[in-house]
């Protein structure tokens, strides 16, 4: 497995275990990512995204996602998508 940022955690709602993204690169549901950071390092399936409150199941560079995840995120974790070599 390798990865390509694309993107990086803004925000990290402890309460509903919830990451806020700004993506670089597009973003869908059902692909894994990894988040690492300086106490971060974990992979996922993305199971939800939501753009300003509303469910979707793709998001564009630019765009600022939530996305509901496993474990704990801190502000400037980096996100990679993990691609099968």
């Amino acid at each position: 497995m390798s990865g390509t940022q694309i993107g990086t955690v803004t925000h990290f709602f402890d309460h509903i275990s919830v990451a806020a993204i700004t993506l670089t690169e597009a973003l869908r549901v059902g692909e894994t990512i990894h988040i690492l950071g300086h106490s971060t390092d974990f992979k996922q399936v993305v199971t939800s995204l939501q753009i300003e409150h509303k469910d979707v199941t793709e998001a564009n560079p630019s765009d600022d996602v939530a996305l509901k995840v496993t474990q704990r995120v801190h502000p400037h974790d980096k996100v990679f998508r993990l691609t099968e070599e």
